[in-house]
């Protein structure tokens, strides 16, 4: 037996917790910027994904009007630190309500990193660094969906097995519902099945 649920029935914040709970596991982007004045901030937001392919695009979305956005709009760049298990507790102490004059890469105990083309500082201790020029925003009611445009990817060596990043060195996180967060876990792999190799691939005995 299924349980329905609501918008309108649970209200916003509830029905929030409840869609974070079953959109599960959320890849995490730890954005930083810099804002008009200087500023250095850095964030996690748990809405994030690949937007493009041709050109490279990376997308993350700012629940309500947080310093990311801010700083993105104003000077027009962000990067996206890879958000590893071993920085678990700086991640989430980037996610406190720090006013805008606060440098939260010194609050946090984070190393700047200069950024290869963008001014935006990088976080040191990450293992990946994504730079990205802003393409565009896009409003969605409480929220808005930043888009960015991919200028360079950064990777410490020491998570590359010959040209690719390796899971088991990279070990991301990945947010949950609640105050839940994931590590990488069992890892499988499978390969994509050819359609003219699906008639009788599956078994009527399963």
């Amino acid at each position: 037996m299924r349980v329905d649920y609501s918008p309108g029935q649970l209200g916003v914040r509830a029905f929030y917790g409840l869609l974070n709970s079953v959109v599960v596991p959320r890849p995490i982007a730890w954005v930083s910027t810099m804002s008009a004045d200087g500023i250095a901030n850095v964030a996690p937001h748990s809405f994030f994904t690949v937007s493009c392919v041709d050109p490279p695009m990376v997308q993350f979305t700012s629940v309500g009007r947080k310093d990311s956005l801010t700083n993105a709009e104003a000077t027009g760049e962000f990067v996206v630190n890879f958000a590893a298990e071993p920085l678990f507790e700086r991640i989430n102490a980037t996610a406190t309500d720090f006013p805008p004059s606060v440098d939260e890469f010194a609050a946090a105990g984070l190393t700047p990193e200069p950024g290869l083309t963008v001014a935006v500082p990088r976080v040191a201790e990450s293992p990946v660094a994504i730079e990205c020029g802003l393409h565009t925003t896009l409003e969605l009611g409480d929220s808005t969906v930043v888009i960015g445009r991919v200028r360079h990817i950064a990777v410490d060596s020491t998570v590359l097995e010959g040209d690719h990043p390796a899971i088991g060195l990279l070990r991301p996180l990945a947010r949950l519902g609640k105050d839940e967060w994931s590590t990488i876990g069992d890892v499988r792999s499978i390969s994509r099945i050819r359609y003219g190799d699906w008639p009788g691939h599956f078994s009527a005995d399963g």
